[in-house]
């Protein structure tokens, strides 16, 4: 076998909220089904950054392996949607059971679809789960929802999930862990001239191309993923880190931010990124109209928009859709004073407008939260030379 040339020691950026993805391959038992033999490390690794107050969210694959020991009667080269499909939904249970055998916390399983996290209202709900449970110090364990996205469960999609994830919970750093060191110049396994590469600073097309097919037989992710994953993360400013994570020394080492990997930078920020993605977002037809109060707490405050701030609701836009936010300048002409994903309904708001917040669920009988539209999901777009 090849000896892979090590890459260097690097001390990690700091980070405080962070998605780590593991693979199949780290989980697959040799004789079929699941094993804790590196999932062991991982989760002390887990463990440690929880006890220095970081979050996590564990984005697992290892489904389908579970599914196929399960399934005596399917071969393990039968790869058909309808057997992969029931491999997926026996494999669920088994792949967050043996991650609960490892923690003395209380995990939960969120099964996710790219359709939930590209519709707005299903975007917003997915969000509040995974930050509820996070505040409730609960581990969640998400994956690719595979018996009814059976269309995605060749493209290794949890790589590329887990960077959405971690847009989705404005996390610092997307960590990676795999079956190989990190990103070589080649194919380690094949080519003996491949230099390892600690630190990328652009995701560049000669870089893609470095980046081979899958290559395990119980995963269906390669190193190419994982860089379109690290591209996605980039663009939302989020650091990625590829790591071995069968090596017990690297993912030992890597809780006390030290990295033997290839660490995967970005230019963005994560303010600048989500604030350019919201400016971008097509607004739905109507707006929101709020008095003078409300546009010094968005703009001169950062504060988040309160139904007590709100004069009127003008359309009929839905939970979850982009609305601009207008108010009156001084000769009063309406402008735009922002833009940003409404918590509440058209209809909804002008039932609770002007009120407090403890009143909406007395008016409207439920409520999503005391943010009309949370300052995380608002951008003033004055900030954009858009003038009163």
């Amino acid at each position: 076998m090849t000896q892979l040339r090590k890459f260097r020691q690097q001390t990690v950026p700091p980070w405080r909220r962070a998605v780590l993805k593991v693979g199949s391959s780290l989980l697959a038992a040799d004789s079929g089904g699941l094993s804790t033999r590196f999932a062991l490390g991982l989760a002390q690794f887990i463990s440690s950054c929880h006890a220095s107050g970081r979050e996590i969210v564990l984005v697992s694959s290892g489904a389908v392996a579970a599914g196929r020991m399960l399934l005596q009667d399917h071969s393990p080269e039968d790869t058909s949607n309808a057997a992969r499909q029931a491999m997926a939904a026996l494999g669920q249970t088994q792949t967050v059971a043996l991650w609960q055998r490892l923690f003395d916390r209380p995990l939960a399983q969120v099964l996710l679809t790219h359709d939930d996290l590209r519709d707005r209202r299903r975007y917003l709900n997915a969000r509040a789960t995974l930050t509820e449970l996070l505040r409730y110090n609960v581990l969640p364990v998400v994956n690719e929802n595979d018996t009814v996205a059976v269309d995605e469960l060749t493209l290794g999609d949890n790589d590329n999930l887990a960077a959405i994830v971690a847009a989705l919970i404005d996390a610092d750093m997307l960590l990676i862990a795999t079956d190989i060191d990190g990103l070589y110049t080649a194919d380690p396994r094949s080519n003996p001239d491949a230099e390892p590469i600690d630190e990328v600073h652009e995701l560049t097309a000669e870089i893609m191309t470095m980046a081979g097919a899958a290559g395990s037989s119980v995963g269906t992710g390669g190193m190419r993923t994982k860089l379109e994953a690290a591209e996605k993360a980039a663009a939302a400013g989020i650091q990625t880190i590829l790591f071995n994570g069968r090596d017990g020394e690297v993912v030992s080492l890597l809780a006390r931010d030290l990295l033997h990997g290839t660490l995967l930078r970005t230019t963005a920020t994560r303010m600048q990124a989500r604030k350019y993605w919201l400016l971008h977002v097509p607004a739905v037809p109507g707006c929101i109209h709020v008095d003078a109060g409300a546009v010094r707490a968005i703009s001169d405050e950062g504060a988040s928009l309160l139904p007590k701030g709100i004069i009127d609701a003008v359309g009929d836009f839905q939970r979850g859709d982009m609305v601009e936010i207008v108010g009156d300048s001084c000769s009063g002409e309406p402008y735009v004073v922002a833009r940003g994903i409404t918590q509440y309904g058209a209809a909804e708001m002008n039932q609770i407008a002007g009120s407090h917040t403890r009143d909406i669920k007395e008016r409207l009988g439920y409520s999503y939260g005391e943010n009309v539209v949370h300052r995380d999901d608002l951008v003033i777009t004055t900030d954009f030379g858009v003038n009163p």
